[in-house]
């Protein structure tokens, strides 16, 4: 369905070749490639151009001898670590080219038999510095003796500058969105399964692009498949206009000649990953006409996301369920953050039936909103069953009544009105409850990033989901009527899956661990008739995730295990959960005749976890040589909501000693050097980076920070969530004082759980990686703390990325700055 050639030309590439050049170090405003020594020709000389042209052969053959005798090296490299560099780079490239799996659809084949899989698939496109899109197909064929068979195609399809793909539900249309890169308009189109059919363009004054964030983002086809809701940037707001007489009365959209257009108001954003996008908004447009409406009604101060359209019911107004994010006096950061209290709304969209017997729509004039979760502070992820007798979603309430950016999930429902008569006092019924402290091998709590769009068993009340189990992802079926919870994937491998889509009663899945890369599962429900219960997996063999013989084989000689870390200090804990063991995965050579050394990986948060799944980066680094110990601090998310709670008011402190008990139960066991010991961390994982190589300076002979929190003192007046640095410095106690003007006792307290208050103890050589459009750990703190570290005399590399944001994904930047760690740690661990 692309509407491009997937090939690119090779005058094309060659051009993307010459223009990729590495950022520098402490350097980011000029190309280490293309310097040159030699002196230019001037408009301006008096030596006759004849000259230059007669003499051309004695200046190239100059200019060969001297390019033989002087080498000039990128900044940052010298002669020792450019071998490295260039063999590192070449064995990253390898790692980089692993295809990854975003989404998956089942569509019925035409004759009935078998299904037939739509496969998204993305590739890091270096030279464009983007991420590759693709689609791939496959028909599953169920043989006599209970297998599968996977037919792929022969190749997939790029998707060239498509945003968004949303089947229809009876999966006979595509919904393809292309968001523009400028002021153009955005493109609707609908797909058959042979041709594009229609094709819309709406313009910025109707809105901006479309929501494609997994967040505020929504799209759902009605039940006749002639509507579409959405959720897209709002138009543009009008600005005061200009021109050489002064200001012109009346506002203005649209620039006019012998005109400017003015500011006019601030307006807030909400952080990181939204920096200039508007206010999310809801619309409908019908397919018939192209004529897009804008949802009257929704209170201005409210933005909407994850609208769904409600089960028709005949003779009666359809509903549209959406969520709604409040903020009255400021947008603090949302990405990642689950403590933003939200609800779900309902409101009724007056439709009449055409002649075609298709909906459309009557007057959108101020519409009644009704909130159907006032009860509970958390609202998200709306699901209908099939039979729309129930309401299905998340809560984050847990996350939001303490302050934590993160925290355990709970599951409700809500039981839906066969007349259509809703309230806002609708009982909410709790499913899966939040887990406090579980028992060992129990079900720990709820920890879901997302829900299928299709997640429903055959008997219309079972959700199958992924969740957090400890250091695992894990496959979850959830029967929302009773409760019951089971985990249907295996559990004795120490692998993580995820379920990526149903095949009726069957799952379509991918497991993978740190050095396994991922593998395509299709689960069957055993046949109780035949007292066989449970799931079986089989595996599929599948071209996505290939790789080279060689990182193939590097993998092979790798082994990984999840080890238990009791907690060194039970005393200071509060809570049953705070004291139970915490975890560390420990990947190592399978050929260890002397120990290997070590990098300690710390994840951010925070409340996150570093899951045992295939991380193309880590795996990197293992096949350097080190073995990586990835600690999952108490205050992880995955270990019941106590062991969460218990590091809120003890940063600095409680996760740093864990992480330190986790490198002595390794020392202990004699499977690390003790004389080659590392640290690597980003965000909150670069905060205990640059605190460890400062409370434990003899104990690292490298760091490497990524956006490190290296000074919340000073980080408070600058991030997106200053409600952060309270929460995680005070505990509970943070949401009720936070403000937006720290007093002088805050600000000391802030300082005194900052790793800066421990530099002047620092020796590791450290290398920064920092992202210079950050909002969430501005990068004024690195620079600081990396400053203050040469001031020091401490070796220290900084590598800032002018574009990227908190997470430096980016794919270039993010190739970089983990070739920058690799051959930082191999020269300090030679």
């Amino acid at each position: 369905m692309s509407r491009t050639l997937p090939l690119a030309s090779f005058t094309s590439i060659s051009n993307k070749i010459s223009s990729w050049s590495g950022t520098l170090a402490a350097s980011p405003r000029f190309s280490p490639l293309f310097f040159s020594s030699q002196p230019r020709l001037s408009l301006f000389s008096s030596t006759p151009i004849s000259h230059y042209v007669k003499n051309l052969p004695a200046i190239l053959a100059m200019d060969s001898s001297k390019a033989g005798t002087v080498k000039e090296l990128p900044v940052g490299l010298d002669e020792a670590t450019e071998e490295e560099y260039a063999s590192q780079c070449k064995l990253l490239q390898e790692f980089t080219n692993i295809s990854s799996i975003d989404k998956a659809w089942v569509f019925k084949s035409e004759s009935g038999i078998g299904s037939q899989v739509m496969f998204s698939i993305s590739q890091p496109n270096l030279l464009a510095n983007k991420r590759r899109k693709f689609m791939l197909s496959t028909s599953i064929l169920k043989e006599s003796n209970n297998n599968v068979n996977f037919q792929w195609a022969p190749f997939p399809v790029e998707m060239t500058g498509v945003s968004i793909n949303i089947p229809s539900p009876s999966g006979s249309k595509l919904l393809v969105i292309r968001n523009p890169e400028n002021e153009s308009p955005t493109q609707f189109e609908i797909w058959s399964s042979s041709r594009l059919e229609k094709e819309f363009w709406i313009p910025q004054s109707t809105h901006g692009s479309v929501y494609a964030d997994g967040w505020f983002e929504g799209i759902s086809w009605n039940s006749d498949e002639s509507l579409i809701a959405y959720v897209a940037e709002e138009p543009s707001p009008c600005k005061p206009s200009f021109d050489c007489q002064g200001y012109k009365q009346g506002a203005a959209k649209d620039k006019e000649c012998m005109s400017w257009k003015g500011q006019g108001d601030w307006e807030e954003e909400w952080g990181e990953c939204y920096a200039g996008k508007r206010q999310p908004a809801l619309f409908v447009i019908n397919l018939n006409s192209g004529k897009v409406h804008a949802v009257k009604g929704i209170a201005k101060s409210l933005s909407v996301g994850q609208v769904v359209w409600a089960p028709p019911v005949e003779g009666i107004d359809q509903y549209l369920v959406f969520v709604g994010w409040s903020a009255n006096l400021r947008k603090l950061g949302i990405k990642y953050c689950y403590n933003r209290p939200c609800a779900l709304y309902a409101v009724k969209v007056p439709l009449y039936k055409s002649e075609a017997a298709e909906s459309d729509l009557k007057s959108m004039e101020e519409l009644t909103v009704v909130n159907l979760t006032q009860s509970i502070s958390s609202a998200f992820f709306p699901q209908f069953s099939p039979d729309g007798k129930f309401l299905v979603f998340l809560s984050a309430k847990a996350s939001v009544d303490s302050g934590a950016h993160s925290a355990t999930d709970s599951l409700h429902r809500i039981n839906w009105p066969t007349d259509g008569k809703l309230c806002s006092s609708t009982k909410i019924i709790d499913v899966i409850p939040v887990v406090n402290c579980a028992e060992d091998g129990q079900f720990p709590g709820l920890y879901c990033s997302s829900f299928l769009s299709k997640p429903w068993l055959s008997d219309r009340c079972t959700m199958i989901l992924s969740s957090y189990w400890r250091s695992c992802q894990v496959i979850l079926s959830v029967n929302v009527l009773s409760g019951e919870v089971l985990r249907i994937s295996t559990a004795d491998s120490g692998f993580s899956w995820n379920v990526l889509t149903l095949d009726g009663d069957n799952i379509i899945a991918v497991c993978s661990s740190p050095i396994d890369v991922p593998q395509i599962k299709y689960g069957c429900l055993m046949d109780k008739a035949t007292n066989t219960t449970g799931w079986h997996w089989l595996n599929v063999s599948s071209p996505i995730f290939k790789c080279s013989e060689k990182v193939t084989s590097l993998l092979s000689h790798l082994q990984f295990g999840i080890m238990q870390i009791p907690v060194k200090d039970v005393s200071d804990c509060l809570t049953k959960g705070a004291a139970r063991s915490f975890e560390a995965i420990f990947v190592s050579s399978k050929v260890n005749n002397a120990p290997d050394p070590l990098i300690v990986v710390l994840h951010g948060g925070p409340h996150s976890v570093s899951l045992s799944s295939f991380s193309k980066s880590l795996a990197f680094l293992s096949s350097l040589g080190f073995s990586l110990l990835i600690v999952n601090y108490r205050g992880s998310l995955g270990f019941g909501e106590e062991a969460l709670q218990s590091l809120p008011g003890k940063i600095g402190s409680q996760d740093v000693n864990d992480v330190l008990t986790a490198i002595d139960h390794v020392i202990e066991k004699g499977l690390v050097n003790p004389s080659k010991i590392t640290v690597l961390g980003g965000s909150h994982g670069g905060f205990l980076t640059t605190h460890l190589i400062g409370q434990a300076p003899d104990k690292f002979v490298a760091a490497a920070a990524r956006n490190p929190v290296c000074n919340l003192s000073s980080m408070v007046a600058t991030t997106d969530i200053p409600d952060w640095c309270y929460v995680e410095s005070y505990g509970r106690k943070g949401k009720t004082i936070f403000t937006e003007a720290p007093s002088a006792e805050h600000l000391t307290h802030f300082y005194s759980k900052s790793p800066i208050l421990h530099i002047s103890k620092v020796k590791a050589p450290t290398i920064f990686l920092l992202g210079a459009q950050d909002l969430r750990v501005p990068v004024s703190g690195g620079l600081q703390y990396a400053r203050a570290l040469k001031e020091r005399g401490v070796e220290t590399k900084i590598i800032l990325f002018p574009n990227d944001i908190h997470a430096i994904e980016r794919p270039q930047s993010n190739f970089e700055s983990f070739l920058n760690i690799g051959v930082w740690f191999k020269k300090y661990c030679k």
